[in-house]
């Protein structure tokens, strides 16, 4: 099989800044050891490896704080490793935060061009759509109202129509799939099974363990920044699941 994503030896650290976020008068009162401390580093993910295959639907699962939002930074593009390569064949479409790059005094019209265009579609092609993205969102009686009068929920789905109409070979999903009500996140569901039967490969990021039994081909469990386990769904859930039950 065609390796769609691939992580080498992938090690991703931040800098600590305790006394910044402590303000910036304790900053200048603590200078020396202030400058000292960011020099620190907080190890994100530590020496990852593995492959996701062409058409392949992986789930990552793991605690608050494992990394697994930082991994699909990395499979993004929007974050650089510090050690260790990551490599994706073909276009990459993040669901990362649904409605970031919107601008709040700009219509939901317009929103959408913007949106489209910074995902890697062409103006035109974003037009072309437009009937389609306003009529999945269900939002077509304030499409033409900025922004900044929707509600969080609105923009959320808004952000999600515009992602739905995308033809990506590589779909990144970070707990997103829960935007709306009930028959909205059905809508959703559909919309990423539909996306599986295209053979568009995804990793997929979620709290949801039944969920990721139902969607995934394999399952990632991500525990103190290093790989847990990998393989089989129902598997790998029931070891994490066994794992929470004893804390």
């Amino acid at each position: 099989m065609k390796e769609a994503i691939i992580f080498e030896n992938v090690t991703k650290t931040y800098p600590y800044y305790g006394y910044v976020t402590a303000g910036f008068k304790n900053f200048i009162l603590h200078l020396p050891k202030a400058i000292k401390n960011t020099k620190k580093r907080f190890v994100a993910l530590d020496e990852v490896s593995f492959k996701v295959y062409k058409g392949e639907c992986v789930g990552v699962i793991g605690k608050n704080g494992a990394g697994k939002s930082t991994l699909l930074g990395l499979a993004a593009g929007v974050l650089k490793p510090d050690k260790g390569r990551v490599i994706t064949k073909g276009r990459v479409s993040p669901l990362l935060e649904l409605g970031a790059g919107f601008h709040p005094e700009l219509t939901g019209r317009e929103n959408i061009i913007l949106n489209g265009v910074l995902l890697g579609m062409t103006k035109r092609e974003v037009e072309k759509k437009m009937d389609q993205i306003v009529e999945f969102s269900e939002l077509e009686e304030f499409i033409d109202q900025p922004l900044r009068t929707y509600s969080s929920g609105m923009v959320a789905r808004l952000g999600f129509s515009i992602i739905a109409h995308l033809d990506p070979d590589i779909l990144l999903v970070d707990e997103i799939l829960a935007v709306g009500d009930i028959d909205f996140q059905k809508k959703c569901m559909d919309k990423i099974m539909n996306f599986r039967k295209d053979g568009v490969t995804i990793l997929l990021v979620s709290h949801n363990l039944e969920q990721v039994k139902k969607l995934c081909d394999r399952a990632i469990w991500i525990d103190q920044r290093k790989i847990k386990a990998i393989g089989d769904p129902d598997e790998v859930c029931k070891a994490y699941s066994s794992l929470l039950a004893c804390v």
